[in-house]
């Protein structure tokens, strides 16, 4: 079985506050003439169809308007699930009227998550559509107080999954998570609370043949190579300038083994960061990518911006490289301390905020309260 895997389309978002739409209908495009050209039997969408709960009107006639034509001049199948950049609701009500045999919508949790079947010439293929869910409402939908994190909500959600799944049938999942080990990029909204673990162990997965996750935005297999971010189509922030966007083309063996190709997106404006004096950058050629300048003046230039949009009319960031050099020469916060000394990670935060370490008289009150923690958890 063939499978066309993409996600985090966020349509309705603008880059540094400029419009996208007219690049989303050049990736829409992309994506339908690939569907054309491959064939795929299922159209996977991984969620973060939006950008927001409430997007745009033309947002959604965009998306209306292509979700219609892959209806209508093609055989695929399509699966799709909110994420959390996502109303579940808007997302879920588009299932009212869709058939069933080819179409698997999910907005909110399900307690009883029903798959898609669908069959090839091995035999049945079973897709379950898990929909990012919070926390609370995980706990609400599954009868369970004892969720708390990310990885309890997908947990719960796949093991509402995984008992529909029917004996023999090779499992595609379909979800919005952030699976540890992947490599985020920095437009990304965090799933978790803050100081929380959002992240979902791969092991998690275990058993599903494919697991098409939504999320993160940089092309990715996390774990193993069946479990696999297909990556946003367009990049949306300049950490990831020069990176290449694609959707993934799955195929699905017999024996539920995966052949994974890259078919790469091919936006209508790239994303840049070039470096060098304002005079010189003055005179480069011409671009309509959208650009980050980092200037490597001395001084101060009068009117930057506008000059270089003579230029470059989608330049929309600048800065200066002596202050990227000043921030990059601040004293880091050691997030990644120990969870397990806590008084190390206090010393580290008195030094990320005052460049100095903490006084003796300090040191003694943070030992002592982390003393009374211990004892008052023992007592409890």
């Amino acid at each position: 079985m063939r499978i066309l895997h993409t996600a985090d389309l966020h349509l309705g978002r603008q880059f540094h506050g400029m419009s996208l739409e007219d690049d989303h209908g050049t990736i829409l495009d992309q994506t339908l003439q690939a569907i054309h050209t491959h064939r795929p039997d299922v159209f996977i969408i991984a969620g973060d169809i939006f950008d927001r709960a409430s997007p745009p009107a033309s947002a959604v006639r965009q998306f209306n308007g292509f979700l219609g034509k892959v209806a209508c001049e093609t055989e695929t199948a399509v699966v799709m699930i909110a994420g959390n950049h996502d109303s579940g609701d808007r997302i879920g009500s588009m299932s009212i009227m869709t058939d069933a045999r080819r179409a698997l919508i999910r907005g909110a949790l399900f307690a009883d998550e029903l798959p898609l079947i669908l069959q090839d010439e091995f035999g049945p293929v079973a897709f379950s559509a898990l929909p990012f869910g919070y926390e609370y409402a995980a706990r609400e939908c599954f009868g369970d107080e004892t969720i708390s994190v990310p990885q309890h909500v997908m947990r719960a959600q796949i093991s509402a999954a995984r008992r529909h799944v029917p004996d023999g049938a090779r499992w595609v999942v379909v979800a919005h998570a952030f699976v540890d080990g992947a490599h985020p990029s920095e437009s990304e909204r965090p799933l978790g609370k803050v100081g929380g673990i959002e992240t979902v162990c791969h092991e998690t997965f275990e058993g599903a043949h494919y697991v098409a996750l939504g999320h993160l935005h940089r092309p990715q297999s996390v774990g193993t190579d069946h479990i696999r971010y297909s990556g946003s189509p367009l990049a949306f922030g300049f950490d990831e300038a020069g990176s290449e966007k694609s959707m993934s083309l799955v195929d699905l063996g017999s024996d539920g083994t995966t052949t994974i190709n890259a078919i790469p997106f091919l936006p209508a404006r790239g994303v840049k960061v070039l470096k060098g004096k304002l005079a010189d950058l003055l005179l480069a050629e011409p671009s309509g990518d959208f650009i980050k300048c980092v200037l490597t003046d001395d001084t101060p230039m009068i009117d930057p911006m506008k000059r270089l949009r003579d230029v470059f009319p989608h330049a929309c960031q600048i800065t200066y490289a002596r202050d990227e050099k000043a921030l990059d020469t601040l004293p880091l916060l050691q997030t990644r301390a120990a969870l397990h000394d806590p008084a190390q990670m206090i010393s580290d935060f008195l030094m990320h905020v005052r460049n100095e370490d903490p006084a003796d008289s300090e040191l003694v009150l943070i030992s002592s309260a982390m003393t009374n923690l211990r004892n008052e958890e023992i007592e409890a």
